[in-house]
């Protein structure tokens, strides 16, 4: 099922598929934080209030704003 990072709930895996054009600049940051195409993500939580969310790709914990993480085109798996 194809959605963004943004609308995943905590423990959830996916697969990158591509990023929007929207922010080239916000785009060129998340490439460098690994953040490209066919790229394996969990979910791993939400801070209290629910942004930013934590991630963890690879071996890196990240923390991204939800506007950031809607810039992320994803594939849901169902399990690893």
């Amino acid at each position: 099922m194809a959605t963004t990072l943004n609308n995943l709930r905590a423990c959830q895996f996916c697969i990158v598929t591509g990023l929007k054009e929207s922010d080239t600049l916000i785009a060129q940051r998340l490439m460098e934080m690994g953040i490209i195409e066919g790229a394996g993500i969990e979910v791993l939580g939400f801070a209290p209030l629910g942004d930013p969310m934590r991630i963890k790709i690879y071996d890196n914990v990240l923390a991204l704003r939800k506007d950031e993480a809607s810039l992320v085109e994803v594939e849901l798996l169902d399990s690893i």
